[in-house]
């Protein structure tokens, strides 16, 4: 049966390639985002079933008249994949830009919660849906220069938690997403303020996850039978694992281990 699809942050890496999988797969999907030449390439590339809508996220109102307008075919939106977000910088908290955490926090979270809300209602009225929130393996496992971006991508996790609370009863079903290392987006990119070079050097010698890795997870996730409901999913590349506790050694002063 076919479905409508709601994707934030359909220009690149993970959205793209969602907007790309469903549409040829005979699906509607309404693909937002802020660039919108690269929605109307997107347009050009897979024609009339995707409907491009020029979308920041982080602005409310903007995203109640993107919802509010809807045209009929694309208006009962059966998966919303909340994917716009990402991280800014790698600072530690006390140098850290608060520019980049607001904006953090207006995109993976506020944006998050907004579109959530938007269109829940409809889902729960039609009872079937399914809300696949793009979380992040830094939602459970903190590292340097992570700060706020783990602490947004914590919130992911735990709001689809309480939205699997709050939908008892119902047949809509949400899940969180929590990949690793992945190359193939522009997330390295965006965290490093276009400094491709850096960005370039995280995945050096590595075979990361792509972003069709993710896609094949969420499918898999949709995919399930309608009594199953996937609530998280956490995967990363066979080269990435969990560090050890750091410690801070000052020479002179002893200690067991603890």
């Amino acid at each position: 049966m076919a479905m409508v699809f709601f994707i934030t942050g359909a220009t690149a890496g993970f959205g793209a390639a969602l907007a790309r999988r469903y549409v040829r797969e005979g699906h509607a999907v309404v693909a937002t985002g802020r660039r919108v030449e690269r929605l109307h390439a997107l347009r050009a590339e897979l024609g009339e079933r995707l409907l491009p809508v020029a979308l920041d996220v982080a602005d409310r109102a903007a995203v109640e008249r993107a919802v509010a307008g809807l045209p009929p075919a694309f208006a009962a939106v059966d998966v919303l994949v909340n994917n716009a977000g990402g991280a800014l910088g790698l600072e530690p908290a006390q140098t850290a830009s608060l520019d980049d955490w607001v904006q953090m926090i207006d995109t993976n979270v506020k944006g998050l919660a907004t579109c959530t809300r938007l269109l829940l209602p409809g889902m729960v009225a039609r009872n079937r849906g399914h809300i696949v929130n793009i979380g992040s393996v830094a939602a459970e496992f903190p590292y340097p220069g992570g700060n706020v971006y783990g602490a947004c991508k914590a919130f992911v996790y735990q709001f689809s938690l309480n939205l699997r609370a709050d939908l008892l009863g119902t047949a809509v079903r949400v899940t969180d997403i929590e990949p690793g290392l992945c190359s193939g987006t522009e997330f390295s990119s965006v965290r490093f303020h276009g400094d491709d070079a850096r960005a370039a050097a995280v995945y050096a010698d590595t075979t990361p996850l792509s972003p069709d890795d993710v896609v094949d997870t969420i499918d898999w996730v949709l995919t399930r039978p309608p009594h199953v409901n996937i609530n998280v999913v956490s995967l990363m590349p066979i080269c990435q694992g969990f560090s050890p506790l750091a410690i801070k050694r000052s020479p002179g002063q002893g200690g067991g281990l603890g």
